[in-house]
């Protein structure tokens, strides 16, 4: 049980390590892009930062994984870790983003304006790290939930959103009537159809892969996590594991809270091969901390 515990514990501080470096990385370039008024190589700087999708998607990942410190420290301090479901979709959304940024600069930017310019100064957070560490964070850290196909449908509302005021502001308005320039490129330097084809689709592409492979992460998790509590209760009838496990848990614990570990609970279902349904299990967990004179009244 104690390395059960060490182990969530660890993936507790690494999703709290990474989550305060990318909040970091995300402040920095976005502050860098605020008090750079001027640049020679980029139109919009200052306040009008926050036309790019760049920036906007940076502070998205930023928000999304700002969110998510709070349940790390909670965890360090309950040695149980689990992110809710809604924060694992907002970050998936948030990653995919990200990943379109990535891919942008790294593709189609990087070869007009040069890979220099590209991924140096705030560029280098915006365009290279905040993209790089969302992946690593969202495919092979975060563990907690099995996304669904229809997830994946969710990472195309920032792009359509974006998208259709980009179109809006650039080919409607026009720059001469108070809108933007096309600082993309995607209306003049490719041929508008093809923009306005591919980017959903290439969008929702990356959020296949990165769903995928976040899934896989967390399907060899949850064999490890079984594999492990097996062993730890001694291969105990999965309700004798369950009992067995709120006991230990509430002599340790010190806070007189009642934290139902929903996670470990779903890895006991899916090995069981008894017919108690997920909230049966959850209610039986909650009785049996309850026996605990700590919450007694």
């Amino acid at each position: 049980m104690a390395r059960i515990q060490g182990v969530n514990q660890w993936k507790c501080f690494v999703t709290l390590l990474f989550s305060a470096l990318l909040v970091i990385c995300v402040c920095i370039g976005v502050v860098m892009n605020l008090t750079t008024l001027e640049d020679e190589n980029f139109d919009h700087m200052g306040i009008e930062t926050f036309c790019m999708f760049t920036v906007n998607s940076n502070i998205f990942m930023g928000i999304a994984m700002f969110l998510a410190i709070p349940y790390c420290i909670d965890g360090l301090r309950n040695k149980y870790f689990r992110l809710p479901d809604w924060l694992v979709r907002l970050l998936f959304v948030a990653a995919t983003a990200l990943s379109l940024t990535f891919l942008v600069s790294l593709l189609i930017l990087a070869p007009v304006k040069g890979f220099v310019l590209i991924f140096t100064g705030s560029r280098f957070f915006l365009h290279g790290v905040c993209p790089i560490l969302a992946i690593i964070v969202f495919c092979f850290v975060l563990k907690d939930l099995h996304l669904g196909f229809g997830s994946t449908f969710l990472s195309l509302i920032p792009v359509f959103i974006y998208a259709c005021i980009y179109y809006m502001l650039v080919a409607v308005v026009g720059e001469e009537n108070g809108g933007w320039n096309d600082f993309y490129g995607f209306l003049t330097r490719i041929p508008p159809w093809i923009s306005i084809s591919a980017f959903l689709p290439v969008t929702f592409g990356i959020a296949t892969v990165l769903r995928l492979l976040h899934n896989r992460s967390c399907r060899r998790y949850r064999e490890r996590a079984s594999k492990d509590y097996l062993a730890a209760f001694e291969a105990r009838d999965t309700r004798e594991m369950i009992i067995h496990m709120a006991a230990q848990n509430s002599k340790k614990d010190t806070t007189g809270n009642i934290v139902i570990p929903y996670q470990v609970l779903r890895i006991l279902l899916s090995g069981s091969e008894q017919e108690e349904s997920f909230e049966e299990y959850c209610i039986l967990y909650m009785k049996e901390c309850l026996k605990h004179e700590l919450y007694q009244e």
